[in-house]
């Protein structure tokens, strides 16, 4: 078959990946044209850029999701929000991206198309562009396997600071927790999807670009500690870290963290606390006292952020750095690390 009649057939082929004409074929028909005026290294091997900005962040990920579609975005969508996002809580506007894809043989162009096109929309959202992009096709890793080609994506976001000294090392005696969504959707609906679970849900992910909700805050002049995008391992994980790094102590008040009773059905499936599921669009906020309530008040304020809410503060260290959880009955327990394997491949 060559690589002509792959592409009537459209499917990636191991020519695709040769540097020659298939290959030229390939980022004509998809890459170039999906991204349009997103891209900054057209024809060159290399993208430049001058920062107006004292400093940059960079944050890089590789994203082997499966299904690498899911309800409420697909590998694509998550590559450039995952990136983005953790520019983003380091004090960054993400405005740079570098892409490496790698595809087995055998994919199909149009979902190749498909996630272009989410990528490109993150990127318009994000007002952000593409400085390099590489393409590998390599054989399928499993003859065996009859399942969908997969595809990998590996995506370095740099930004422009305009927050400096936001760190995990930052949190203060005192100082309040707000969250910016409710949580555990993401690692829910990819367990629901992963087990082909037969329920009639409406479960999304969460998978959000939080520089949408989070630049006027950035740019405001609050008080802000600490910013964490609670992805893998969830609140327990991104909280715990925290506690580890500043030497504190966080009190949560579990009634007010916001979880979805389809959330709460999937952990019941799982026998796991929500506050280890992963989430793509939740922010963790540690600001001080006397900016809380108008660090809640701009966040409700977008349109993005009606959902932002308290949900504790930071405290002394007694026998241990930790993560303290009260319930609505009075009593105290350690929201400990997750432990061993959650959910595989949920990013």
């Amino acid at each position: 078959m060559t690589h002509r009649d792959a592409l009537a057939r459209k499917m990636v082929t191991l020519p695709h990946g040769s540097g020659g004409a298939s290959s030229r074929e390939l980022t004509e028909l998809v890459f170039k044209a999906g991204f349009k005026d997103r891209l900054l290294f057209d024809e060159e091997d290399g993208g430049r850029f001058a920062s107006r900005q004292e400093g940059m962040a960079v944050s890089t990920d590789s994203y082997i999701i499966e299904p690498i579609f899911f309800e409420g975005g697909d590998i694509g969508k998550l590559s450039i929000c995952g990136s983005a996002n953790d520019c983003t809580v380091s004090g960054a506007a993400p405005k740079y991206f570098t892409l490496g894809f790698i595809i087995e043989e055998g994919f199909l162009i149009q979902d190749l198309k498909t996630i272009v096109d989410s990528i490109y929309t993150e990127l318009k959202k994000l007002d952000a562009y593409i400085l390099s992009a590489d393409t590998k096709v390599v054989p399928r890793f499993s003859k065996l396997d009859k399942q969908r080609s997969q595809i990998f994506i590996n995506s370095t976001c740099m930004g422009e600071i305009i927050r400096p000294n936001l760190s995990a090392k930052n949190l203060e005696v005192g100082n309040k927790i707000i969250l910016t969504s409710d949580i555990g959707r993401h690692g829910a609906t990819i367990f629901v999807a992963q087990n082909d679970l037969q329920i009639d849900s409406t479960l999304k992910s969460d998978c959000f670009s939080l520089w949408l909700l989070l630049e006027d805050l950035l740019k405001s002049d609050l008080q802000i500690h600490a910013l964490r995008d609670a992805t893998r391992g969830g609140i327990a994980s991104a909280l715990n870290e925290w506690a580890t790094s500043s030497k504190v102590s966080i009190e949560l008040n579990e009634a007010s963290i916001k979880i979805e009773s389809e959330v709460l059905g999937i952990c019941e499936i799982l026998g796991l606390e929500p506050f280890v599921l992963a989430n793509e669009g939740a922010c963790l906020i540690s600001v001080s006292a006397k900016d809380a309530t108008k660090t809640l008040e701009l966040l409700n304020s977008s349109p993005y952020g009606k959902k932002a809410h308290m949900v504790g503060e930071v405290v002394p260290s007694k026998s241990r750095d930790a993560v303290i959880l009260q319930n609505s009955f009075g009593s105290k327990r350690y929201l400990e690390y997750p432990q061993g394997e959650i959910l595989p491949r949920i990013c």
